[in-house]
């Protein structure tokens, strides 16, 4: 691993510590100075976390990540702002559910639907983090920003499948199949709303991204795992190469739409528009 400067992996992420601190004990182990993670996990949640190194941190935007799985543990009957094992206020005993009932509510969750993120996350308001304005008293007044444990603009997101692995009184322990951006504590409020007591996780782990899981952090080729369809140029490689302009009726396929080109020991990004061909990222080497 330390002959290449590019590297894309699956590290597994430990509890109780930040992706940005597991990230810099990885750069360590592998002496990589510029490296970086995609989709950030709580610091409570553990599991899949996808690692690039080299040019490969630019590919982020264009790999296949969903959809995305979780496995939660929902405590019923304690209340948390962050929605998780961090910042429990309360616990409130409660009476045990029929397991049918629990089976259904999940279900419910199926499907296209809205959701409001948690306070407690790195959503962006007026340029700051969300964790950072409901932490700070003045800068949540300033941006008008409630004390509830969401925030107020809802998302689009897609709950594919959902299931219940255990219920231990008072613990559901789930396992959801979702669109990127959903949030897991938004979803696990939701479900013991549903059932009118409050909740809060006290595990989360992601499973696998799309295709991405932890293998021991193995080496990944990239191009198996972009979320772009293989374009194939039939003039002089050099053009590529050397990041000549292109012309569209050299490509295999001419319609508009963004495409990844192999040619020697590179891959290219590029763009189709009304005929027109512009480069995304070019001279990106595979390793």
């Amino acid at each position: 691993m330390e002959n290449c400067k590019n590297i894309l992996f699956v590290a597994n992420k430990p509890i109780f510590v930040s992706s940005n601190k597991f990230l810099n004990q990885l750069k360590r182990k592998y002496g990589i100075k510029k490296m970086g993670f995609s989709g950030t996990l709580d610091p409570f949640a553990c599991g899949c976390l996808i690692i690039a190194s080299g040019q490969y941190t630019r590919l982020f935007r264009f790999l296949k990540k969903t959809p995305k799985t979780y496995i939660a543990t929902l405590m019923l009957g304690a209340y948390s702002p962050s929605l998780d094992i961090e910042k429990i206020e309360t616990i409130t005993q409660i009476d045990p559910f029929e397991k049918d009932l629990i089976i259904n509510t999940l279900k419910e969750f199926l499907g296209k639907q809205k959701q409001l993120p948690p306070k407690y996350s790195a959503k962006r308001i007026n340029g700051q983090r969300a964790y950072n304005l409901i932490e700070n008293a003045e800068l949540r007044i300033e941006n008008n920003i409630s004390q509830n444990v969401y925030l107020e603009k809802e998302i689009d997101i897609e709950i594919f499948d959902i299931e219940l692995i255990n219920y231990s009184h008072p613990f559901i322990t789930f396992k959801a199949s979702v669109s990127e951006g959903t949030y897991i504590r938004s979803l696990g409020f939701d479900i013991a709303k549903k059932l009118g007591v409050d909740g809060a996780l006290t595990y989360l782990e992601r499973v696998n991204e799309g295709k991405f899981h932890y293998e021991c952090e193995k080496l990944l080729n990239p191009t198996e795992y972009l979320d772009l369809d293989e374009n194939v140029y039939l003039g002089d490689i050099e053009n590529l190469i050397l990041g000549r302009k292109l012309n569209a009726n050299d490509f295999k396929i001419k319609k508009n739409g963004q495409y990844y080109v192999k040619f020697d020991r590179f891959f290219a990004i590029i763009e189709i528009q009304d005929e027109k061909v512009s480069y995304i990222l070019n001279r990106i080497e595979l390793c």
